[in-house]
């Protein structure tokens, strides 16, 4: 039983580094260009610069210069989601990751394990799983993780997206034989996700350095502590049976990397993959916990949806916490 779960449930573990590309990423947010008022002149790098500035090509001092042109993706993120300072940040600032040197030795590990595997089951998921039924998959998960969203809305203060969510499970856990079906969203409820992670944030927890998590992917330390207040509430993690057990979250995670295959081609082309899921991620995390910003009525479904961007709490073994 160990060595299944080794062989199919941390493999496909690593296939939530992708997630934080549900809406492709900015490699590198450009800082707020200087006042007019003051004097342009030349400023030194140090070492908290965002990037060591390029060879003189003319512009004026002070112009902040990329590493190379930015991808369609990139410059999607940014248009939709802004600078860090769009979404809370401080002018000019970065994801705060002072595990960096870390981070991206474990973000390699864990692209090793999704280009090698579980890429390879999800395309095969998909070639042998008809499309209705796959859908199908989905909303199962989708529905069991509504009433720990409910319960985290109503932490947040929102009882009315609270009740929304535990009608959407009612709803399609009958009507929707067993959560198969979604006739809740034609109903007017639409799905929402809410987690502990963001429930923290709510409650003043704004900032939190970045950590990439071997098998786990892209988290911040509050969302690590997030999956342990989520977790025991998990329907699937209350299975008594390791068999069934891990095959429920085999499928799971099946389902959830079929999901993210569609945004492989957004990171290709990325001066720094690493940059790019980091900052999309985070940029992400920080729009989920505080809310829209603007107007969304011009924004594309898939940066809209509420699917989970990284793998939830009842998809990881018991035994890790």
């Amino acid at each position: 039983m160990n060595a299944t779960r080794g062989a199919v449930v941390p493999a496909l573990l690593a296939s939530i580094l992708l997630a934080g590309c549900a809406s492709g990423g900015n490699v590198r947010p450009a800082p707020a260009a200087a006042p007019d008022a003051v004097a342009p002149m030349p400023v030194p790098a140090t070492a908290t610069d965002p990037a060591p500035p390029a060879a003189d090509s003319g512009d004026s001092p002070g112009a902040p210069v990329a590493d190379s042109e930015p991808t369609a993706a990139e410059l999607d993120f940014e248009a939709i989601y802004g600078t860090p300072a769009d979404a809370g940040g401080p002018v000019g600032s970065t994801p705060q990751d002072p595990w960096e040197r870390y981070n991206r030795r474990v973000h390699g590990f864990n692209n090793v394990l999704d280009q090698t595997l579980a890429r390879p089951l999800a395309r095969a998921y998909v070639a042998v799983v008809p499309d209705p039924l796959r859908t199908g998959v989905r909303n199962f998960f989708n529905n069991l993780r509504q009433p720990v969203s409910a319960l985290n809305a109503l932490l947040q203060g929102k009882p009315k997206e609270a009740g929304k969510s535990v009608g959407r499970f009612v709803l399609n856990t009958t009507l929707g034989v067993g959560g198969l079906f979604d006739p809740a969203s034609d109903a007017g409820l639409p799905y929402s996700s809410e987690d502990f992670g963001q429930t923290l944030g709510v409650w003043g927890w704004k900032n939190s350095r970045y950590v990439e998590l071997p098998f786990f992917g892209p988290r911040t330390v509050r969302d690590a502590v997030g999956l342990a207040g989520d977790a025991p509430l998990s329907p699937v993690r209350q299975i008594n049976d390791d068999t069934v057990r891990i095959g429920v979250q085999g499928l799971q995670l099946l389902s959830l990397r079929e999901q993210l295959m569609a945004i492989d081609s957004l990171r290709e082309g990325a001066a720094d993959d690493y940059a790019l899921i980091r900052d999309a991620w985070m940029q992400r995390r920080q729009y989920q916990i505080f809310g829209d910003r603007g107007d969304d009525s011009d924004l594309p479904d898939y940066l809209l949806e509420e699917e989970p961007p990284t793998i939830p709490a009842d998809s990881i073994p018991p035994d890790y916490f």
